[in-house]
Parts: C-alpha cells; sequence; structure tokens
C-alpha cells in the first residue's frame, strides 16, 4: 500500500512539472562547468546559461542594482535617400552594442577557452537589451538562409552583440528651398523596456562610434556632415513601457545625425534650363507683325503649355506643404513672363487695328503709352495746350472758297470770293463767319484795319513755333512697342535671374 502510494506521488509530481515546466530536481543537480575545456563549445554553454544558473529575463546587474550600461557602435554601409515626397530614407547598417553580464564570466571554469562565439540561437540563451528606433518606419534584420546576429562572450563576461539591419526611417524635411536644400535626418535608438536609472545608453568612447563604408555613393544627394549625440528623452507613451507597472520617466537615447545636400545637376538640366529656353521662345512674338495672331497666339499657347507640363513633372515628385517653395518661385516667375507676352500681343494687336492717328507731344515712351491707353485725354491735353498758347485766337485759317486762280473779271466765279473762319475761345465755342472784299485783304492799301487783319491772317497761316505736337499712326504705336519687348523682356527676365539666384545660394 505505501509503495503504490509512493509511485502515485512521484507519478504526480512528474506530470505536474511538465504541465508547468517547473524543475523538480534539486540544486545539487545543476550541471557543473569546472573543467570547462573538457567541454566542447556547445555543452559548455548550455551548462553555463542553463536554467539553474542563469535568468535570462533578469538584468545582469539585477543582484546588486547597479545601472546597466551599453555602448553602441555602428557601421553604414548603404544609404538611399528616397523621394521628397516620401519623407524618409533607407539605411542598412550594422549596429553593434557591448554590455558586461558577470554571470556570463567563465575564465575560472574554462581558462584555456578565449571566446564564445554563437548566432541566433545563443541570443536567445542570454539577457540582450530591448532598443528601438523612435523614427521608424519599418526595419528587419538582414540575412539569406538564418539572420545576420553575431554575439560573442569574452572570459570576463563582456558581450559584444551585432546584428544586420536594414531601416525606413523617417525624415521630416524642409523643402523651402528645394531643389537647393540641405536636410538633416537621424537615426534615434531608445531603450524600450527600462528607462535610464536603469539602463544606459552610450556611445563607443576613444573611437569613432560611427563608421562609413569607403564605397558609400548617394546619387540625388552628397553627404556633408555627419554626428552623434546621447540623449535622455521624456517616456510620452510611458504606461506602455511599464515593467510591473512601477517603472516610467526618462529613458536613454542615441542619436547619429547626417547633413545631406541635394544635388542640383538634374534640376539644372532637366528643368531650370529647358524653363528659361522656353521663356525666351515666348519672346519671338516680338518679331512677328502685330496683326499675325495665328502665329502669335499659336506660339504664346504653346510655351505656356509647355511649361505648365516640365513643371507638373517635378511637382509630382514633391509633398503638398502649406509653404511656398523655391521651385514655386522660379515656376511663377517665369509663368508671368509668358503670360506678360502672351497680354503684350493682345495689347499692340488691339493698337494695331485702331483708326485714328494719335497725337503725341513728344515721341518717347511716357507720351505714347500715355496717348495709347487714353486717346481720349490726349486730345483733351492737345486742345488745352492750343488754347493756352493762343488765348484770342486757337484756330484760324484764310482759304479761297475754289481751287482755281482769282480772276479779274467781276462777273467771274472767283472774284473777291475769299471766306475767313475765325474760332474763339467762348462759352458756346461758336464759330464766327466774316467776309472782306479783296482790297482790304491786299497788303499796303487802305482800311484801318488793313494792318491788324493782315498780321492776323499771317499768323493764322502758321502754328505757333513752341508747338511741337506731333502724330503716329496705330501701326507705328504698335510697331514701336514690339521693339521695345524685344528689350525689355529679356533685361526684366536676367534682373529676375539674379534676385533668384542671390536668394538661392547667399541667403
Amino acid at each position: 500500500m505505501k509503495l503504490r502510494t509512493f509511485i502515485a506521488y512521484q507519478t504526480f509530481l512528474i506530470v505536474f512539472n511538465y504541465a508547468y515546466g517547473q524543475k523538480s530536481t534539486p540544486a545539487s543537480d545543476c550541471p557543473s562547468i569546472n573543467e570547462g575545456d573538457n567541454f566542447t563549445q556547445s555543452e559548455f554553454l548550455s551548462r553555463l546559461a542553463d536554467e539553474c544558473r542563469y535568468d535570462r529575463l533578469l538584468l545582469p546587474t539585477y543582484a546588486t542594482g547597479e545601472t546597466v550600461y551599453v555602448h553602441a557602435s555602428a557601421y553604414v554601409y548603404f544609404i538611399q535617400p528616397a523621394e521628397a515626397h516620401d519623407l524618409n530614407f533607407k539605411l542598412h547598417f550594422l549596429l553593434q552594442l557591448r554590455w558586461t553580464d558577470l554571470r556570463l564570466a567563465y575564465h575560472l571554469y574554462s581558462p584555456k577557452r578565449v571566446t564564445i562565439i554563437g548566432e541566433d540561437d545563443l541570443r536567445r540563451r542570454i539577457w540582450v537589451p530591448h532598443l528601438y528606433m523612435s523614427n521608424e518606419q519599418s526595419s528587419s534584420l538582414m540575412g539569406t538562409d538564418s539572420k545576420d546576429v553575431l554575439i560573442s562572450i569574452s572570459p570576463s563576461g563582456e558581450v559584444v552583440f551585432s546584428r544586420r539591419m536594414q531601416a525606413v526611417l523617417y525624415c521630416w524635411m524642409n523643402l523651402q528651398k528645394f531643389p537647393f536644400d540641405d536636410q538633416t535626418c537621424s537615426m534615434n535608438l531608445e531603450s524600450w523596456k527600462y528607462n535610464a536609472s536603469i539602463l544606459r545608453l552610450m556611445w563607443e568612447k576613444g573611437i569613432p562610434p560611427v563608421h562609413l563604408s569607403p564605397e558609400l555613393h548617394l546619387t540625388e544627394y552628397s553627404l556633408i556632415d555627419f554626428w552623434t549625440n546621447e540623449s535622455v528623452v521624456r517616456g510620452d507613451i510611458s504606461s506602455m513601457r511599464l515593467i510591473g507597472g512601477s517603472r516610467m520617466g526618462n529613458y536613454s537615447a542615441l542619436k547619429f545625425t547626417f547633413k545631406l545636400g541635394r544635388e542640383v545637376g538634374y534640376y539644372l538640366m532637366d528643368y531650370f534650363i529647358p524653363s528659361m529656353m522656353i521663356v525666351a521662345m515666348s519672346w519671338v512674338t516680338f518679331w512677328l507683325q502685330a496683326d499675325a495672331s495665328a502665329p502669335r497666339i499659336t506660339l504664346g499657347t504653346s510655351t505656356m503649355l509647355s511649361f505648365i507640363t516640365l513643371a507638373s513633372s517635378q511637382a509630382k515628385t514633391l509633398p503638398k506643404v502649406s509653404y511656398i517653395k523655391a521651385s514655386e518661385i522660379w515656376f511663377l516667375g517665369c509663368i508671368g513672363f509668358i503670360f506678360s507676352a502672351l497680354v503684350e500681343f493682345a495689347f499692340v494687336n488691339t493698337i494695331w487695328r485702331r483708326k485714328k492717328v494719335v497725337s503725341l507731344k513728344k515721341v518717347n515712351s511716357k507720351y505714347i503709352l500715355k496717348s495709347t491707353l487714353t486717346p481720349r485725354l490726349a486730345r483733351k491735353e492737345l486742345q488745352k495746350e492750343l488754347q493756352e498758347s493762343s488765348p484770342q485766337l486757337s484756330k484760324s485759317r484764310s482759304c479761297s472758297s475754289l481751287n482755281q486762280d482769282t480772276s479779274t473779271d467781276p462777273a467771274g466765279p472767283g472774284y473777291n470770293n475769299y471766306l475767313t473762319v475765325h474760332s474763339f475761345p467762348s462759352a458756346l465755342n461758336l464759330p464766327t463767319i466774316t467776309t472782306q472784299s479783296y482790297d482790304d485783304l491786299m497788303p499796303g492799301q487802305g482800311g484801318p484795319n488793313r494792318q491788324q487783319n493782315g498780321a492776323d491772317s499771317d499768323g493764322s497761316d502758321e502754328p505757333p513755333k513752341h508747338h511741337t505736337w506731333t502724330t503716329m499712326t496705330p501701326q507705328e504705336i504698335a510697331t514701336w512697342i514690339d521693339k521695345r519687348s524685344r528689350i525689355m523682356f529679356p533685361i526684366l527676365f536676367v534682373f529676375f535671374n539674379i534676385i533668384y539666384w542671390t536668394f538661392v545660394y547667399c541667403l
């Protein structure tokens, strides 16, 4: 009976230990690590990291309560900045972490063993720090058949954990000076599980913590500079990082930052130089006649559409941001010149089709444009000028009503048939018509008003000498504007380029 009871009790213990994964083996049955040189590396490692003497869930300094210092270094061999609208970049790098775990020190048990080296299976046996990248979009361990993970343990308990990773990280770009911009991107490593009082991340001292591969080449960018720094960040999502619900606060972080400068050669050849040529093509209309509507409209609209198509192809690669970019300033400037050429054609074509001759005080830009834009005002100024110069007689003409020579025959049709019309300024502006005899108009003969009338008649035949008013036909004015546009548009475009490129490279 006692034997049956003992057998049943032992069977219950075996089933209970198997179900709950617990060990009933006493401490004396823990595998020995003495004379470790006699074991293979796998056998010695399985004994050294056996659950009876090593708990991988506890910190290396769990017994002492000290802070665990984890030293980091990186080797970057590939950087691929993505398109600007993605706001991210791809990074291939080798991340190496180093810390000390005295529970794995074996120099007393296997003095001849130099280093224990393992891969992913060894990582599952020991404690490793849990780090994450705060600006990560996606990441993964690299490897073909197995993951590229390497762990080495020194006799003193120093652990070196290396893993080859690829990551797509966010980079919040400032595109105000696109495509002449410099972007600063970073890789942020933070402790996920333990706060700064328990685990502290540090870059390696004495050596450059980040190495760049000599074969690293970038296409659209050039690497200007890079640097590293250490910081402590506030756990904004501390409720998700609680360890037993008792630890939260600041977390140790490492940052690797690099500055990239965009190469503008592609944009110069594919955007800026072609846009300059398109703007120059729109000026060809100034050499065409003002009434050539079909070719001038065709050339103006085709250059406008070509430039819009060219600019839209560049805009597709950019995110929709709220601020204006340098490329958009260039787009607005060029589209303004092309549109101005179209407006100039509409202006000169309208002038060309006018019928009336334009009166000008002087042949210069001020009076031509003023008389062209406001022809009625120009005519009023002409009348005002005439009135101010001849207040008593604004206009007078003496003429014969016949185109033939004067006849001496009193019965002839041209005898004493002279008519003088005087237009005096008055409130009603009514003309006064008077008739005079042939004798009164002849110089040197009788009449009290003979000398005065002769003077008036002489003065009315010729305009005052200070009158400099002239006339131009609408066709002459349209041609004059086209000729000035051939010079003004290129000069203004050069001036716009000086301002734009000064802003891009000097501000």
